[in-house]
C-alpha cells in the first residue's frame, strides 16, 4: 500500500513539474475562438501569458497548465475583443445634437458648424474618453479613428488601455486644429514618429473623403503612409452626393477616381463603400483595400447599402464599423452586427444573406483582415494577442443556447460584456472600468453639453 501511494505521489508530481505557468486561465465557458474553422469549446478554456495567448482548448485540457490566477468563466462566453473599424470617437459629444437629416446637410448646416466653434484639444480628449468607457462596456477591444487632435485620441486611448488606428483628419478647407491639408500632414508626420512603436496604439493617415480633398492632398497622404507603413484611412462612396460632386469635377465615380490617381493599395480602409459597382469591387479586390460596412449609420442618414455579400464574395476583407456618435447614436458592436445582418435580409428579402456566423467574423477578424492585422487580432488562437471579452449567459435573453453565432448577433447586447481584457491586461472587471473615471466622464459630458447647447443658433437648437 505504501509503494503504491508512492508512486501515486511520484506521478502527481511529475504531472505538476510538467504543467506549463500562465499568468491567467478562463476555463468553464463557452469559448468561441472565430479561427478559420469555427471551433466553439463548450466547455473551454484560455491561457494567456503576457499579452500572448498561449493555449485554447476545451476545459479537460486546462489542467496542463499552471495559473497564477484563475477564472472560472462557468455560464458564461468568451470571445474575442471586437474590433470598430471606423468612428470618431470625440464626436459622442455630439451624440443627439442633429439627426434626421440628408448626410450633407447634416455634414455642412449643423456638424461643421458645431465643430468649429467647440471642437479643442479639451474636448477631443474628454469625448474619447466617453466613447472608450461605451466601447469597453461593450467588448470593443480595437477601434479606428478619423477625427481632429489625434494626439488627444491616442493618449486617451493608452489611459484608458484599449487599442486604437488614430488618423488625423486631412481636409482641404479650415479644420478645427488645422488650416490647411499641408500643416494637417506636417503634423500627422510628426504624430507617426511619435506613436509608431507603441503596443496599443497605431497611427494612421486619414484624408477625409475624395470630395473634400484635391489630388494633391490624397497624394500627399498616401505617400506619407507609405513612407512609414501605416494604415490609410478614408470615406469613400458614401452618398450619392459625393459621387455627382466627384463627377462633376473629375468625370467618374470616388472609386474609379482613386484608382486612376493611384490612391488605392492594399493599407488602404474605406469606410461605407455603399455607391460601388460590380467592376469597382472587383478593382478595390485586386488593390486589396480593406472595407468598412457601417450599417446603423447609413440606414439613419438614408444614406443607402453598401453590397457587403458582393464584397465578401469578392474576397474583400469587411469589418464592421459603428461610425460616431452623432450619426449612430451609440457605438455597440453587439447591435452593429444585429443591424448588419438583418438589413441584408431585408434588402435582399432573402433570411439567408449574410448569416450570423459571418457578421461575428466581420465584427472580430475581418476587422482585422481589414486592418491587415489578423495575424496578430481578431481571433482566440495561440501566438495571438490576448485580447478577449467576457459575456454573461446568465440572463432570460440568454437562454437557451442553441447556437452561439445566433446568440451573439440576434440576442446577446453589448451590456451583458462582464469583463474585458486588452493585451492581457484587465480593462473592466465584473462591470467595473479599471483605467477611466465614470463618473467624472460623465459629468465632463454634461457641462460640455451645456457648453455647445449654447454654442448653437436657434435653428440648430433641438429638444
Amino acid at each position: 500500500m505504501n509503494a503504491l501511494l508512492s508512486l501515486l505521489l511520484t506521478w502527481i508530481a511529475l504531472q505538476a513539474s510538467l504543467r506549463r505557468d500562465v499568468e491567467l486561465l478562463i476555463d468553464g465557458g463557452v469559448v468561441v475562438t472565430v479561427d478559420p474553422h469555427g471551433t466553439v469549446h463548450d466547455p473551454g478554456f484560455v491561457a494567456f501569458r503576457g499579452d500572448r495567448i498561449v493555449a485554447v482548448g476545451p476545459a479537460r485540457e486546462a489542467g496542463a497548465f499552471r495559473p497564477r490566477a484563475r477564472i472560472d468563466a462557468k455560464g458564461h462566453l468568451v470571445m474575442p475583443g471586437l474590433i470598430n473599424t471606423h468612428g470618431h470617437a470625440a464626436m459622442t459629444l455630439f451624440r443627439g445634437v442633429a439627426d434626421d437629416l440628408e448626410l450633407m446637410d447634416w455634414l455642412k448646416n449643423y456638424i461643421w458648424p458645431a465643430e468649429a466653434r467647440n471642437v479643442n484639444a479639451d474636448f477631443v480628449r474628454w469625448g474619447t474618453r466617453l466613447a472608450a468607457a461605451e466601447m469597453i462596456r461593450s467588448g470593443t477591444s480595437l477601434f479606428v479613428d478619423m477625427y481632429y487632435f489625434e494626439e488627444e485620441v491616442a493618449r486617451a486611448a493608452k489611459e484608458a488601455g484599449m487599442r486604437a488606428v488614430a488618423g488625423e483628419t486631412v481636409l482641404d478647407f479650415p479644420a478645427p486644429d488645422f488650416k490647411t491639408a499641408q500643416e494637417a500632414l506636417q503634423y500627422t508626420d510628426g504624430f507617426i514618429r511619435r506613436w509608431k512603436k507603441d503596443p496599443l496604439v497605431i497611427p494612421a493617415v486619414a484624408p477625409h473623403a475624395p470630395y473634400t480633398c484635391s489630388k494633391e492632398t490624397l497624394l500627399a497622404s498616401k505617400q506619407l503612409a507609405d513612407r512609414h507603413s501605416v494604415p490609410l484611412l478614408i470615406h469613400l462612396a458614401e452618398s450619392r452626393d459625393e459621387i455627382e460632386q466627384v463627377r462633376a469635377r473629375h468625370g467618374t465615380t470616388s472609386t474609379a477616381y482613386l484608382q486612376e490617381i493611384g490612391f488605392l493599395e492594399d493599407r488602404v480602409l474605406a469606410a461605407h463603400v455603399i455607391f460601388v459597382t460590380r467592376e469597382e469591387i472587383d478593382l478595390l479586390a485586386r488593390a486589396g483595400v480593406g472595407v468598412s460596412h457601417n450599417p446603423e449609420s447609413n440606414m439613419k442618414l438614408g444614406s443607402g447599402v453598401s453590397p457587403v455579400p458582393e464584397l465578401l464574395a469578392a474576397g474583400i476583407a469587411v469589418g464592421l464599423g459603428t461610425d460616431g456618435a452623432a450619426s449612430n447614436n451609440n457605438l455597440d458592436l453587439f447591435e452593429a452586427m444585429d443591424f448588419a445582418s438583418k438589413l441584408h435580409k431585408i434588402h435582399r428579402l432573402s433570411p439567408t444573406v449574410l448569416q450570423a456566423r459571418e457578421v461575428v467574423r466581420m465584427a472580430t477578424v475581418g476587422g482585422a483582415a481589414a486592418l491587415n492585422l489578423e495575424d496578430q487580432l481578431g481571433s482566440l488562437e495561440v501566438g495571438k494577442k490576448a485580447d478577449l471579452v467576457l459575456l454573461d449567459l446568465n440572463r432570460a435573453r440568454a437562454q437557451p443556447l442553441y447556437s452561439v453565432y445566433s446568440q451573439l448577433v440576434y440576442a446577446l447586447k453589448g451590456s451583458d460584456v462582464r469583463s474585458v481584457w486588452i493585451d492581457g491586461k484587465p480593462v473592466l472587471r465584473d462591470g467595473r472600468l479599471l483605467n477611466l473615471d465614470e463618473p467624472a466622464i460623465l459629468e465632463k459630458a454634461r457641462e460640455f453639453q451645456r457648453r455647445i447647447r449654447a454654442s448653437l443658433m436657434p435653428a440648430q437648437t433641438r429638444p
